[in-house]
């Protein structure tokens, strides 16, 4: 490979890159799993993980670091990784040399009392190293999101489900370690104060489309254990096969049944208690029959009075 000319070099690990890359785009759907260091904003232990960012060009950030002021933590954490880290506690804690031990339960003390995996040191740094503008990756408990930079101001995008329904919460500022900042729109503007009844009635929804879709799946393990039961032994695959959908077409069929029903439930609900009961106008109209009912005799009874009768 000496031999070869530099741009047929890059191709080649261009090449090989990509590879490794496309051989684990299938963990995108579980989590890709990185091993931050503590010196730096943008500093990762090199794993195939990681060649996914390069590849696309998405700056990839985390704020988990040392504050170099503090001496001891620095020495005991050093220029590991987390899972070296761990690693090296393990190992202290079970050496006899007195230093070591003190060195493992420092670096125990950093990580306990860093269990946001954010530090103030690491906020500064994250604040001066993402541009203004820049949209990137921020890798913080296992979770990534995605991050950008407004008017100084660092902001995280809000995927919480919980917020499916709040249209006016877009980003949320990242501005301290706790994780209690503020909602904005799209365009970074302050959330203003919610609705009682209308974040009630999102979340009253979202409850019952999570109950629905609970017991959907549990009448769906069930059937699939019971239809396993009952395939006869020596079925062909494609007798399998024609099974399998059909059993798929009847559980799709019985979930957009139970979705309509919830939606018709709902809404005779609602049109129940915005319907005004017309008990009254029928109970008044009785009653003014009955007002009417003894002068309509007396009328009669007049009638006869005046009338001649010829015999």
């Amino acid at each position: 490979m000496q031999t070869l000319p530099q741009c047929t070099k890059n191709s080649i690990v261009h090449f090989e890159n990509m590879s490794d890359a496309m051989a684990i785009l299938h963990k995108l759907q579980t989590g890709l799993d990185v091993n931050v260091k503590f010196t730096g904003v943008r500093v990762f232990e090199y794993t195939p993980e990681c060649i996914v960012f390069d590849l696309l060009d998405i700056p990839l950030y985390h704020g988990w670091l040392v504050d170099p002021q503090i001496a001891d933590i620095v020495k005991a954490v050093g220029n590991c990784s987390y899972n070296q880290l761990v690693e090296k506690i393990i190992c202290c804690k079970q050496s006899d040399n007195s230093e070591l031990v003190s060195e493992g339960f420092v670096a125990e003390q950093f990580l306990n009392n860093t269990a946001t995996q954010l530090t103030y040191h690491g906020l500064c740094e994250l604040t001066s190293a993402v541009q203004e503008g820049e949209l990137c990756v921020f890798f913080r408990n296992n979770h990534f999101s995605t991050m950008t930079k407004y008017k100084g101001q660092l902001y995280l995008l809000v995927t919480d489900q919980g917020f499916l329904t709040e249209e006016k919460v877009v980003w949320e500022s990242l501005h301290n370690v706790d994780g209690d900042g503020n909602f904005c729109d799209s365009e970074f503007h302050l959330r203003p104060p919610s609705d009682p009844e209308t974040v009630y009635r999102g979340q009253q929804d979202q409850i019952d489309q999570d109950y629905l879709m609970a017991l959907s799946l549990q009448q769906e393990q069930q059937s699939q254990e019971i239809n396993w039961e009952q395939i006869p032994e020596g079925i062909s695959d494609l007798e399998l096969a024609k099974k399998l959908q059909e059993e798929e077409d009847r559980r799709a069929s019985q979930y957009y049944q139970e979705q309509e029903q919830a939606v018709a439930a709902a809404a005779q609900v609602q049109q129940v208690q915005g319907a005004v009961s017309p008990a009254s106008g029928k109970h008044s109209g009785s009653n003014e029959r009955k007002r009417k009912e003894p002068r309509e005799r007396e009328k009669e009874k007049e009638k006869e009075k005046n009338s001649c009768v010829i015999l």
